[in-house]
Order: C-alpha cells, then structure tokens, then sequence
C-alpha cells in the first residue's frame, strides 16, 4: 500500500471521526434543549394549574379561571409534541377544551381563604406575584395578546390592593376583639396609608372612608383606656397616701 493511500486513509479516518463527534455532540444538545424545553413546560404549566386550583376564592373570577385554563392548554399541548404517547395528557387536554368551551359560563370552585395573619397574606401576595410573572412572560412570548395583558396586570395589582385591604381590617377587628385598641388603630392607620400610597386611589374612597371610621373609633377606645388607668391611677395614689397618714398617726401615738 503506497504512502499516500495510507495518506488519505488515516485523513479519511480523522474525518470520520470528526463528523461523528459533530453529530454525537448535535444529538447531545438536541437532547439536552428538549429536557430543558420540557422542563420549563413542566414549570409554567405547574404554575398556572396551583394558580387555577389554590388561588383564593374571593380573588378568583370566572374571567382569570378561563384566562389560567388557556394557559394551562397552551402548555399542554406544547408538551404534548414532545411525548405524543403521554395518555394522561392527552385526556387532560380534552378536559381543559371543556372547561374552556364553557366560556364565562366556567365554574369557580375555589373557597374563599380569609386573610387573617400576616402569614397568609405573604403567602397570596406570593402567588399574585407568580401569577404578574406568568402573565409578563406570556405577554412577551406572544401567548398572550399585549392588551389583554396590561389589562390583567392591572388587575393584578387591584388584587393585591384587595389582599392588603382585607389583612389590615382583619387585623384590626381582631385586636378590638382581643380589646386591643393600640394595636387595632396600628392595624387600621396602616390601611389608611396604603391605600392613600395607591396610584390612582379613586376606586377605594370607599373603602378608606371605613378604615377612617375604625380607626376615629380605635382612637377613642385608646383614649378611654388611659382615662380609665389614669383615674385608677389617682385613686391608688390617693389610698396610698391615706395609708401613709395612718401610719403617721400610729406613730405619733405610739412615741406620745
């Protein structure tokens, strides 16, 4: 065999080598851009499901369950591309197709979660930030139309207000309750700012009206509590000096 034979073998050989590392390495991140497509899949679709399912009733309307069940199809079948013999999905998607088809007519079954501690509050305020971040993405990606977002971002932001609006007052109802009027004027004068804070504080006069009130009564509950302490206050002292004069008294008997 003649030097260049050998040549172009071993070049050929190189070569070969060279392609198949190419389209090993091609596979590779095909694979690894698939498991990363369907992960974020998983993710978003994960999300918006725990938002349609777990978001308080008081703060879920026919509107965004319709809103957060188109998202939850647009992802499903996105991932249905990617596993074509996935049953559950597949029956999933049809589920979804029924519910939207319902339109407006759709059924809210999710109850109503009192915002009674701060606890709670994080907790929803969590969520609605999730749901703002769904939406943000969405909006970007072109899933959903940018009116109809800024519309539901809007939205948004009137539930949050809404979140702090019931956290405040239920504080404060709870510590005139507990016939604590410092912290139930605490509670209500912290709603009163927030709302005086908002950008546009129209829709909630309203509502600030009453936390006035509440907080005018709490006021006056403070008021009356250290009237009521001072007067006992001077009623001890008084005692206690008449019980001084006593003891006065005893002595000068007891040294006359």
């Amino acid at each position: 065999m003649s030097p260049l034979v050998i040549t172009i073998l071993i070049v050929s050989g190189i070569g070969l080598l060279i392609i198949i590392a190419y389209i090993n390495h091609m596979v590779e991140n095909n694979k690894l851009e698939k498991a990363r497509i369907k992960a974020d899949l998983n993710d978003r679709l994960r999300r918006s499901t725990d938002l349609a399912e777990t978001l308080p009733g008081q703060l879920m309307t026919p509107a965004l369950k319709l809103l957060l069940s188109r998202l939850q199809l647009h992802f499903s079948e996105r991932m249905l591309l990617l596993e074509k013999g996935n049953n559950t999905l597949k029956a999933r998607i049809e589920e979804l197709r029924k519910l939207i088809a319902q339109g407006e007519s759709i059924v809210v079954n999710n109850p109503p979660q009192p915002i009674l501690n701060e606890a709670k509050a994080k907790d929803v305020r969590y969520q609605l930030e999730n749901l703002h971040g769904q939406l943000t993405r969405c909006a970007k990606e072109g899933i959903i139309p940018s009116s109809d977002a800024k519309h539901w971002l809007q939205e948004v932001r009137h539930m949050l207000t809404q979140v702090h609006i019931e956290f405040f007052g239920n504080l404060g109802q709870q510590a005139l309750q507990k016939n604590q009027p410092g912290q139930a004027r605490l509670a209500f004068e912290r709603g009163v700012q927030y709302l005086r804070k908002q950008p546009d504080p129209a829709p909630y006069q309203t509502t600030l009206k009453k936390f006035q009130e509440q907080l005018a009564r709490a006021n006056a509950l403070v008021l009356e509590t250290s009237n009521t302490d001072a007067e006992q206050t001077s009623e001890l002292d008084a005692g206690l000096e008449s019980l001084d004069g006593d003891d006065e008294w005893k002595k000068n008997n007891i040294y006359d």
